[in-house]
């Protein structure tokens, strides 16, 4: 199993210049060896190029990508990564979905597949990253 970070369905859903390639390649390869899932938090950023549920639900389903609820214990984790980064001077802008998103495939021992690795690998170090 993989978590799919937000960013890499994003680059396929804008069929971003640069990373679109990267990030379809990695999930066609990945879901060779194992289910793709998104979490609520990955779902809830998705959300917002979506008119319905029903029209990411479809998306998702014909992905091959399974919605996934985060674990009790990851959303604790989540909470005490938050705290640490900031109280080490982090801002609040933008950055706590990473924590939950960080903390699920921490706790649940899952590789996480993601573009964006710098808070992941300071507040989740035994994390597995599947990154550029």
């Amino acid at each position: 199993m993989t978590l799919v970070d937000t960013n890499i369905l994003l680059d396929l859903f804008t069929n971003d210049p640069r990373w679109a390639g990267w990030s379809g390649a990695q999930l066609d390869r990945l879901a060779l060896i194992g289910p793709l899932v998104v979490n609520d938090i990955v779902y809830a950023e998705l959300s917002v190029n979506f008119p319905a549920p029903d029209d990411i639900d479809a998306l998702l389903v014909q992905m091959g990508i399974v919605l996934t609820p985060t674990p009790r214990a990851a959303l604790f984790l989540a909470g005490k990564a938050y705290r640490r980064y900031r109280l080490s001077g982090g801002t609040r802008t933008g950055v706590l979905s990473d924590f939950f998103i960080g903390a699920h495939a921490a706790v649940t021992q899952v590789p996480l597949l993601t573009r964006d690795t710098k808070r992941y690998c300071a507040y989740f170090p035994t994390l597995q990253l599947i990154a550029p």
